[in-house]
């Protein structure tokens, strides 16, 4: 390829990552104005990831082409397993979230329908593939969470401590490297292969956006 896959999946779905990292749910999250109830609404379907987004890290170690890339990915897989796990136990507990409700809640369609991206990314066991995925489901939230020049807002943990998981050295580090890894992995691809990763990536864009509205609708 003579341009960077990671780049021109980038550049196609611009407009879309546009509207979701700077989607009204984003904003109220910065300016602390986020209601519970609202908060409540997303975090209960956003937890309801975290099975099949290990299932599909557990997917691209297997598939990496090499050892460092299996490490890097194993790292990233015990912070999402440890610190942010841990935030959404807190957060469950500030807002009253039962147990029942923590597991087993009543799935939104857009929660299902990336469940089931996420499934199958997978289950391709193609290493461009899950890396799509992955580079949205990471990517686009480091671009609305990274605001050097916006200070953290004062109303507590809950809003605050969300947007620091997702901008900081490491978290930062890793985007990068994601996104590096798509270019090379999309280079090396046959245009099947790319083909399959485009579809996955533009996918994922839509139904992050798409989860962002769902937190607003009855």
């Amino acid at each position: 390829m003579t341009s960077d896959f990671s780049d021109i999946l980038h550049s196609e779905t611009a407009a879309l990552w546009q509207a979701a990292t700077r989607h009204r749910f984003t904003e109220e999250i910065f300016a602390g104005t986020l209601s519970d109830a609202h908060l409540r609404r997303y975090l209960v379907q956003d937890y309801q990831f975290i099975d099949r987004f290990t299932a599909l890290l557990g997917a691209a170690i297997a598939a990496a082409d090499h050892y460092p890339a299996r490490v890097r990915l194993s790292q990233f897989a015990a912070m999402i397993t440890g610190d942010e796990n841990t935030y959404f136990q807190r957060c469950f507990d500030y807002l009253g979230v039962p147990e029942a409700e923590r597991t087993a809640p009543a799935l939104l369609p857009v929660t299902r329908q990336f469940q089931e991206l996420m499934r199958e990314a997978a289950d391709t066991r193609s290493y461009v593939c899950a890396l799509a995925v992955l580079c949205v489901a990471e990517g686009l939230y480091l671009d609305w969470a990274d605001r050097p020049d916006s200070p953290l807002p004062q109303s507590g943990f809950r809003h605050a401590e969300w947007i620091t998981l997702h901008a900081n050295p490491f978290f930062r580090g890793f985007v990068a490297w994601l996104r590096a890894e798509l270019a090379r992995t999309g280079a090396a691809a046959s245009e099947t292969e790319r083909q399959q990763a485009r579809s996955l990536f533009h996918r994922a864009v839509s139904l992050e956006c798409a989860f962002f509205d769902a937190v607003y609708e009855d």
